[in-house]
């Protein structure tokens, strides 16, 4: 069913994020066993791991699509068809959160920087750093830019690049 699941996302995926897919939101494996699970996948060779910001990432391999090519029929077409349709109805914000990363700080003057990236597992695509006077202000910035991420790289390319 993992297998499956990475094989449906199709783009390296945080852990806790698979996680929380698997056992929390679903309930299709236990969280326990859905991370001993990663670890034997890891250990076979049939998902991959890396490293980003801190964080961990798998993503399928080709061993890993070749091994649930075997063990397809195996899994009831009810979890299939589950984990498929959830992917679809979610994948863009399952990608939207691990790539338009924010945090916010406050500076020694007690004005606040906030710090907006567009990135995926290998590159930053965009940062930006705002320097703001106020708290507020910075959770405003910080709340709104996994909704407004794409329109600000997309008017920043456009009026950068001719």
């Amino acid at each position: 069913m993992l297998l499956f699941a990475f094989d449906k996302l199709d783009f390296p995926i945080l852990e806790d994020s698979f996680l929380n897919i698997c056992s929390n939101a679903n309930a299709w494996i236990p969280w326990m066993e859905c991370k001993e699970t990663l670890s034997q996948l890891l250990k076979s060779g049939f998902i991959h791991q890396s490293f980003a910001d801190k964080k961990i990432y798998y993503k399928i391999t080709p061993d890993g699509r070749q091994c649930l090519m075997h063990f397809y029929q195996k899994i009831p077409s009810s979890i299939r068809s589950d984990i498929s349709e959830y992917v679809k109805a979610n994948r863009t914000n399952f990608k939207r959160r691990q790539e338009y990363m924010r945090d916010y700080f406050q500076n020694e003057d007690g004005s606040y920087t906030v710090v907006l990236k567009i990135a995926d597992v290998d590159t930053t695509t965009l940062e930006v750093r705002l320097s703001v006077p106020t708290r507020t202000i910075a959770k405003q910035i910080h709340s709104k830019w996994e909704e407004k991420a794409s329109q600000v790289y997309y008017m920043l390319h456009e009026q950068l690049v001719e």
